[in-house]
């Protein structure tokens, strides 16, 4: 990485700063972070309670990295975004890094293979703004086939150090934003749209638990984890999926996948 003084900092912050409230406010917020980690791409996300995201900006080295986020992510594949899941914990503030809060099997899931391994991300880190009780701003910026390497752990550090700022700088600018979905009534839980949608499509009647176990091991969760989540026993989770695959007449994790993902379209309609 190449070394960035002070003073080349604070003139580029300053020129950030300059920018509040201007549509010129995520060029220099890019440009800001770039001196402190550089990146491949970038991309401005507004959560809004369990409503479906909206992207207020991006730019990207490869234009690879969003070709699905279109149609994939915003078409239902954020359910199961770790980013998506930190946004829902309410009040989050400063970075997270995407390898440091994703499940323990993240990367044997469904979204994982066939939504995260086409963008060619090798690493992400995400700023977290919280503008009101339920809306979220994040700014993720990634490594992707581009630069062919995650951040390092001195860059990671320089983003620590800056995290406040960042956010601050976010929550600032975006300070007024209010989603276009504000005055729809909230979604039900996702537990409850799934266990809807699925006994409408395939007459499948899950319990209130097996729809919570099902979501935990679509996000990437291990039996393990799922114990801890949930404050069960470790063989206690085995009955849950044990139960959920009979109800569901599958045997396997990855017909579980199959069975459940077509279905996370729909899922977003109820939001």
């Amino acid at each position: 990485m190449e070394l960035v003084t002070h003073s080349e900092i604070d003139e580029v912050l300053a020129n950030t700063l300059m920018a509040l409230a201007t549509p010129a406010l995520p060029q220099h917020f890019s440009t800001l972070v770039k001196r402190l980690a550089a990146f491949d791409n970038l991309i401005i996300i507004a959560y809004h309670g369990e409503h479906r995201p909206a992207v207020l900006y991006r730019e990207y080295t490869d234009p690879v990295v969003y070709l699905p986020m279109d149609s994939q992510y915003l078409g239902g594949d954020y359910l199961l975004d770790p980013f998506y899941r930190e946004h829902l914990r309410g009040g989050v503030q400063g970075i997270r890094r995407l390898r440091d809060i994703a499940p323990d099997h993240f990367r044997r899931t469904h979204y994982y293979k066939n939504y995260y391994q086409q963008t060619t991300l090798l690493d992400e880190v995400a700023v977290f703004a919280n503008i009101t009780e339920s809306d979220t701003i994040t700014a993720c910026f990634g490594r992707d086939r581009s630069s062919g390497k995650p951040f390092n752990r001195r860059e990671l550090e320089v983003l620590q150090q800056y995290e406040l700022t960042l956010s601050s700088l976010l929550k600032k600018h975006w300070q007024d934003y209010r989603s276009d979905d504000v005055m729809k009534a909230a979604p039900a839980p996702l537990e409850e749209r799934l266990r809807e949608t699925l006994n409408q499509q395939h007459s499948i009647r899950l319990s209130p638990r097996q729809a919570e176990v099902a979501l935990f091991i679509l996000r990437g969760h291990s039996s393990l984890s799922i114990s801890l989540h949930l404050g069960v026993s470790l063989q206690t989770v085995k009955v849950f999926r044990r139960q959920l695959y009979a109800k569901c007449c599958i045997s396997s994790q990855a017909e579980l996948f199959a069975l459940l993902m077509p279905l996370f379209a729909r899922l977003t309609e109820h939001g």
